[in-house]
């Protein structure tokens, strides 16, 4: 039998991805050794309650609610308590010490990533974070390592499962969001307070990552633009089902040239409309993919399980076996590559295309003014929709503008614009809500993906 030199492991945290972490280290240890060609002790598990119910049987004796005297015995530090603090106390006093850290905590890295980087550069030290994006899909090596020849354009994914979810059941059963929320619930896919999943926060601390990753520049998270997917109606689901798409909440990170010729990225997060023939309208139930265009690699697609206490493990566990071979070779931590220092560009820079929904007094006239509005502001028609015969009560529920008058017809128009920049197709809504043909601007969806 072979004897493999000893790597102290700490683990701090025993929810659903910890406990499972720490079952499988015990239950595989000698083949994970094997792998990592270093013994992988676990010497301790730090947790708040040391009575609490686990998701896995493991020994007491392992338990300490001692952080601090776990860290500074160990050769590589799991952080997986989540939230910002005391995880971010407890990850630099474990870079400061020596240790390598591996985390799953997303908005630890989305608020203070480039302090951590910079404390694990300055002891030589190693920050791992595969679990913080997407679970078990392995995006964060293939862009920090695989791709770091290449030049990334773009990154697009569905990285929020209960989101996914939920539209996926408003797409396939045609649920209201509250119906397919509330059974996302009943699952576990969404927490009891939604917030953080249906408002976007989750996705867009996601996006600041991958942003940073594929383009070498750090990009904070105040810089993502957010929107959730609480304003998204059926109707407009079905609606884009009858057109050709489907309706997806993206992380959106590019490569842009602003207006003055130099380059820049920007990181979106937002409801957008997914052509049914490219990959990612695929992605069905609470399964999370990350689509990556790249100059030289092309189109790749990485696609699985986004979230689970399981499948988040493999993730964490590959990151141990990598952490520990590292321990073996020797040498200083490999650094955060933030060489590129391109300008965070805002949403205004993004070019992009719309698809408008207007309720419209059913009159002569009034396709010619909408399209005079968008022309003024240079946005471009590719194409329109026109559905007439409705009557008006003359007032419009949703946004309780005054139409032409009760009893009159009204129509609704589908407009499909031509890529544009995200400040004119924006300044084009903002005239069409005021324009005295339009009764109300019914929905305004981004397309993706064409």
């Amino acid at each position: 039998m072979i004897e493999y030199r000893n790597v102290r492991v700490a683990l701090l945290g025993a929810g659903s991805v910890g406990s499972q972490v720490a079952r499988l280290l015990l239950e595989h240890g000698d083949e994970l050794a094997g792998r990592a060609t270093a013994g992988l002790e676990l010497v301790g598990i730090a947790v708040r309650d040391l009575d609490a119910k686990r998701d896995a049987d493991l020994p007491r004796e392992l338990f300490t609610t001692d952080a601090h005297s776990l860290i500074l015995g160990a050769d590589i530090v799991v952080e997986l308590i989540g939230g910002l603090e005391p995880a971010r106390t407890l990850v630099l006093e474990a870079l400061g010490s020596g240790a390598d850290v591996i985390t799953g905590n997303k908005a630890l890295l989305a608020n203070h990533g480039p302090e951590l980087f910079a404390a694990a550069e300055q002891v030589g030290a190693q920050l791992y974070y595969e679990a913080a994006v997407a679970g078990a899909i392995p995006i964060i090596r293939p862009l920090r390592e695989s791709l770091a020849g290449d030049r990334v354009k773009r990154v697009m994914g569905i990285v929020n499962g209960t989101t996914n979810f939920i539209l996926d059941r408003m797409d396939t059963l045609g649920e209201s969001l509250e119906d397919a929320l509330a059974t996302a619930t009943e699952l576990g896919y969404a927490e009891a307070d939604p917030t953080a999943d249906i408002e976007g926060y989750d996705a867009a601390q996601k996006a600041t990552i991958l942003a940073s990753l594929a383009f070498h520049t750090t990009v904070p998270l105040v810089a993502v633009h957010r929107e959730g997917i609480t304003q998204v109606t059926r109707e407009q689901v079905v609606a884009a089902r009858k057109a050709g798409y489907v309706v997806k909440l993206l992380a959106i990170c590019e490569r842009l040239v602003d207006t003055d010729g130099t380059d820049g990225v920007s990181a979106r997060v937002h409801p957008a409309l997914v052509p049914l023939g490219h990959p990612l309208a695929a992605v069905h139930g609470a399964k999370n993919a990350v689509f990556v265009e790249a100059e030289a690699a092309g189109d790749l697609m990485f696609y699985g399980a986004g979230a689970g206490g399981v499948e988040t493990a493999s993730a964490v566990l590959g990151d141990l076996v990598s952490a520990a071979r590292r321990h073996v070779i020797g040498g200083p931590g490999l650094a955060e590559s933030t060489h590129a220092n391109l300008r965070v560009l805002p949403m205004g820079s993004v070019t992009t295309s719309y698809q408008i929904t207007l309720d419209v007094a059913d009159q002569p006239g009034v396709l010619a003014t909408v399209a005079g509005l968008l022309a003024q502001h240079g946005v471009s028609v590719e194409t329109v929709e026109q559905t007439s015969g409705v009557v008006s009560s003359g007032v419009t529920a949703s946004s309780g503008v005054t139409g032409q008058g009760a009893g009159e017809a009204t129509a609704t128009l589908v407009i499909g614009t031509h890529p544009a920049r995200e400040s004119a197709l924006a300044a084009t809504v903002e005239a069409l809500t005021t324009a005295a043909v339009v009764n109300s601007v019914t929905s305004v969806l981004r397309v993706e993906g064409a």
